[in-house]
């Protein structure tokens, strides 16, 4: 068998030559979308470290008329009181039990407090009687999330509330959060 010249082999099979370059294009096509996956992932690094990705704080948190505020309006919240707003989107995927007391309301609050102080990223913001209003940063991209935990009189519970300032989806880290929160205060 003779070998022909290489030359001789693309006249012989244009198709071969066609095939090559399709494979040289995708290559570097492929390549040039890392390059820019790769750069949009240090930019979105970069932004959270320069705190751009941590949101508005809410100004209207707090108890108002034996409520904490409603869930968010997409599935990034949890609330304890969410079944008092039955007719909002995001009832079911919110909604979630609230803390027992361990002891008297007091009491819990604090064990509350010190479980959140213990935590990554968790700064208490605000603490009154009956009352406490953290956030909680992440650590690699600076979001930050907003939690209250209150104690209700009438239902002699503490209800809570955690929600992201931003984004529509928490992949359910405030319901982790909270549910943490419920197993260390059990256990202590």
């Amino acid at each position: 068998m003779t070998t022909l010249p290489v030359r001789e082999q693309i006249h012989a099979h244009p198709s071969s030559i066609t095939s090559f370059c399709q494979r040289g294009t995708d290559v570097f096509i492929v390549k040039w979308a890392l390059v820019v996956i790769a750069l949009v992932a240090i930019a979105g690094l970069v932004a959270g470290q320069l705190g751009l990705l941590k949101g508005t704080p809410p100004a209207d948190l707090g108890v108002r008329d034996g409520k904490l505020k409603p869930p968010s309006q997409t599935p990034n919240s949890v609330s304890s009181q969410a079944s008092l707003y039955p007719d909002h989107p995001q009832r079911a995927y919110a909604d979630i039990a609230p803390l027992p007391l361990k002891g008297d309301p007091d009491a819990t609050l604090d064990r509350i407090a010190g479980i959140i102080e213990a935590m990554d990223g968790a700064n208490i913001v605000k603490r009154e009687p009956g009352y406490i209003y953290a956030q909680f940063t992440t650590r690699l991209m600076k979001y930050v999330d907003d939690a209250e935990f209150w104690f209700d009189p009438d239902a002699n519970v503490i209800q809570v509330r955690s929600a992201s300032r931003l984004g529509k989806s928490d992949l359910g880290v405030n319901r982790e959060r909270i549910e943490f929160i419920r197993q260390k205060l059990s256990s202590s």
